[in-house]
């Protein structure tokens, strides 16, 4: 979502001379005169993976470059797989713009530091810390909040903000400083979430793969690496002149992403993006829906968003209809009995909790509300999928947590925590789980369970990171999943 990041860039940019022009997201609605690229192999800024990192964490650094390894995978190729999954069906919920501490912040009730080892309930994981290391007390983020106020969110600024690991800049102290950027939100805002947390599992140490804004984080669902920097680059998909008409238009050719290796594997995918097929019907924006509005259509909360959805960026995906689905065709399929094993959700903004522009929690609580209520008393597929729940990015938010150093694989810079539940069955009751995840070990779990038991097949960060064992029971898995 790239709504105001325009207006961020121009204020950010002015002191520190940073080209971010490529961000602008305000125009002429329908516009079309963009620049549409299509690359291959040499991607916008691509960095190819440092091998010598990666070997020394024992990855062969021959096989590597082939994407299949020994240690990339769980599973040694000359151990026999016995058994398989009882997970038939994923489907991961993308969220929008808000750290751990901003929703959990106040759920946590251990001491902020005091890093606990248990696992079990909200002892088991730090509250927020009363003031920020400025001496900042944080503002009420209700729904209010969340409506008016949309942080810079853009890297150069949250890099600055994290005053080298201390956390100390977010409310003073750098130049897209803001005291609003310290927000948790109270427990009766978040109930939905803080009821999923104590019944299901809760990862506290998930962090955004890339620190910057929503697209680039996005980018790693599908090839679990860094393509680009903040919303730098945008689809040539339908819908493209509603958003950011300035930012220029990518098409990757001969990429492998996740959802070819399903395609490959015998398995298949399906991005259920919320309105997709009026903005596919349309040859400009299409007209808001009647419970939204916003302070202009390119400025609107309310339509689809091709940067929203990665695999859009790919010439094999792009608009194509086999896999790229409108949210109403959720339901159809549940009740169809046709959901594909991988399933992605993208609510547009005002149902994605995105701050800013009249966007209410709530209505992205409901949101989220709906998809578990068509799973979990569906016959079909109630006993059979594991959902996930989790925001794209932190959205310029604080957090008490620094990120961890920068990745190994592509040399990038982690983020700020954001939320992660698993849902379902297959999730660990009550658990909170404190291994170190990010996007990427959503790729690498989805590698595991529909792909033979064999991880790190995109060569990238889904050979290096975590899985996400430490959320499921293994009982109800019917395997030990790899943590």
């Amino acid at each position: 979502m790239r709504r105001a990041d325009l207006f961020s860039s121009l204020l950010f940019a002015l002191p520190l001379a940073l080209p971010l022009a490529l961000t602008a997201c305000s125009g002429a609605v329908g516009q079309t005169l963009v620049e549409e690229e299509t690359a291959g192999d040499a991607r916008a800024d691509a960095v190819v993976p440092d091998l010598g990192v990666v070997e020394d964490e024992g990855v062969d650094v021959a096989a590597f470059e082939t994407g299949v390894t020994d240690a990339a995978s769980d599973v040694a190729p000359d151990v026999p797989r016995t058994g398989t999954s009882n997970i038939k069906h994923v489907v991961v919920v993308i969220q929008e713009n808000h750290t751990f501490d901003a929703y959990f912040g106040r759920w946590c009730t251990a001491p902020s530091g005091s890093a606990p080892t248990c696992t079990s309930g909200p002892a088991c994981c730090e509250r927020a810390p009363d003031v920020d290391p400025a001496g900042t007390s944080p503002r009420t983020l209700d729904d209010g909040a969340n409506s008016d106020y949309d942080p810079n969110h853009l890297q150069a600024c949250e890099l600055s903000e994290f005053d080298g690991g201390r956390m100390g800049k977010f409310t003073t102290g750098a130049s897209c400083s803001d005291k609003r950027n310290f927000a948790i939100a109270p427990a009766a805002t978040m109930k939905t979430y803080h009821d999923l947390a104590a019944k299901y599992a809760l990862a506290d140490r998930y962090f955004q793969p890339l620190a910057g804004s929503s697209s680039s984080n996005d980018m790693y669902f599908a090839e679990a690496r860094y393509v680009f920097t903040d919303n730098e680059l945008k689809p040539a998909s339908n819908g493209k002149g509603c958003i950011a008409p300035t930012t220029s238009s990518k098409t990757f050719t001969g990429v492998k992403t996740l959802g070819d290796l399903l395609i490959d594997g015998g398995q298949t995918f399906g991005f259920y993006a919320e309105g997709y097929k009026a903005m596919r019907s349309t040859s400009l924006c299409p007209s808001p829906p009647s419970d939204c509005s916003g302070p202009s259509l390119v400025l609107s909360p309310c339509n689809y968003d091709c940067s929203d959805v990665p695999f859009e960026y790919y010439s094999q995906f792009l608009d194509n209809d086999t896999y790229m689905k409108d949210w109403n065709d959720f339901g159809t399929d549940i009740l169809a009995g046709r959901l594909p094993p991988v399933s992605f959700i993208k609510f547009t903004a005002y149902h994605n909790e995105h701050p800013g522009y009249g966007t209410k929690i709530s209505n992205g609580q409901q949101s989220v509300q709906k998809v578990l209520d068509r799973i979990l008393t569906s016959p079909r597929y109630m006993d059979e999928t594991l959902i996930l729940v989790t925001w794209d990015e932190g959205g310029g938010y604080f957090d008490h947590v620094a990120p961890p150093p920068a990745s190994t694989v592509d040399g990038k810079p982690y983020g700020t925590r954001v939320p992660l539940l698993a849902i379902g069955r297959f999730a660990r009751p009550g658990v909170v789980s404190h291994v170190e995840l990010e996007h990427s070990s959503v790729v690498k779990f989805i590698e595991w369970n529909f792909l033979g038991q064999k991880t790190g097949q995109l060569g990238a960060r889904d050979a290096a990171v975590h899985n996400l064992g430490s959320l499921l029971d293994s009982t109800q898995v019917g395997l030990t999943v790899p943590e």
